[in-house]
This record gives C-alpha cells, sequence and structure tokens, in this order.
C-alpha cells in the first residue's frame, strides 16, 4: 500500500524538520518510480508537472474538489484574509538564510499550494484557508532494497475546533479516492518519463 508509517518520515534527516514542528503528520504516502536513481528528484518534479495539475486528475476526483471549492464559496473558508500571508504566516517567513536563498520552485495555477522551497532531495509547497494551514513535503528517499522513489507528506496545522473536525471529516475521501488518484497520476508520470528516455537513448 502507498500509505507508510509516520517514521518514514520524521526520522528522514529533511531540512523541514526545523521549523515545523507546531504541525501534525496527518499522512505519508509512497511512489515508485522504478529505475529511479539518487539524483532524480528533480527529474521526477519535472515528469509531474509536464503530468499535469487537477485538471487531469480522474473525474470523481475533480468533482470532490469543485464541490470542496464551491463549499468554500459559499461560507468563505477561502478568502484572501485566511490564506498565507494573511491567517498565517507564510513557511517562508521561518527558513534559514540558506532555504531563504535556495530556489522556492515554480508556482502553478493548476495546484492551489504555493512553493516554499525545492532542493536537490525535498521541495514543500502550503496552503491556508479558515480551516487549516497545511504543507504537502516531497522528498527522495532510498529504500531498503536500494530503489530511490517520492515520498509525499502532509503536515497541518488545524484552525481550531473546526479545522479539527474538517480533517476528520475529509479523511475518508483523502485515503479511498484523492490520494490512490494522485497515486496513478505521478506513478504514471514517471512511468511516461522513463518510457521517453528509452525511447531517445
Amino acid at each position: 500500500m502507498p500509505r507508510i508509517a509516520e517514521a518514514t518520515y520524521t526520522e528522514q534527516p529533511w531540512r523541514i524538520h526545523e521549523f515545523t514542528s507546531d504541525f501534525d503528520v496527518e499522512d505519508v504516502w509512497s511512489y515508485r518510480t522504478p529505475g529511479a536513481g539518487p539524483d532524480d528528484f528533480p527529474t521526477m518534479l519535472a515528469a509531474m508537472r509536464a503530468q499535469g495539475g487537477l485538471g487531469k486528475q480522474p473525474r470523481v476526483v475533480k468533482f470532490l474538489f469543485a464541490v470542496r471549492w464551491k463549499l468554500g464559496e459559499l461560507f468563505g473558508w477561502d478568502s484572501p484574509s485566511a490564506g498565507v500571508g494573511e491567517r498565517v504566516a507564510s513557511l517562508r517567513d521561518r527558513l534559514p538564510d540558506d532555504l531563504r536563498d535556495a530556489p522556492r520552485g515554480p508556482d502553478d495555477a493548476g495546484m492551489p499550494l504555493t512553493a516554499v522551497y525545492e532542493l536537490d532531495t525535498e521541495a514543500a509547497r502550503e496552503l491556508a484557508n479558515t480551516t487549516v494551514h497545511t504543507v504537502m513535503h516531497l522528498g527522495w528517499v532510498q529504500a531498503a532494497d536500494g530503489d530511490y522513489g517520492l515520498q509525499m507528506t502532509v503536515l497541518v496545522k488545524p484552525n481550531g475546533r473546526f479545522g479539527r473536525l474538517y480533517m476528520a471529516a475529509i479523511a475518508p475521501f483523502r485515503h479511498l479516492l484523492v490520494y490512490p488518484a494522485l497515486t496513478r497520476q505521478w506513478e504514471r508520470a514517471w512511468r511516461d518519463y522513463a518510457a521517453r528516455s528509452t525511447t531517445r537513448s
């Protein structure tokens, strides 16, 4: 199963540990990238971006996000005053100097999370609204068998009792629909890249 133990994130020497101690680990998922090597994290990110954002997700996932954005519009969950830089400070304000000077990575209109930093083996993006401040951390890890692959960790800071109830309510949709669809999309992105590389060689 792509969902893996929290320790697979916490035991890695990620830079993000330095400034997210007040966030909870919500989910950790792994993605298969057969044939990947230790330096292929930037390649994986490029393959994911080429695969497309929410617009290329399966119909059921696009429907769930459309419902969520509509509810946010109706109840004001996603107003600018609730976002990063308004209700909460950006993680970029916490970065040590070397990370602040590192590349952020591109922002994408098809992806609601904004870039915080992007290194050779890890990257982080964030989103805030009335319900939660969340961070998506992507890391490049070596498995016990020596293979390298992608690991995604979702960190959250719920906004009070309502935020905790909201996260509990959407958990089944994330685990049963959204993350499996994301797994298929991102693993396909790697396979497509590998197939193109083999054709060119």
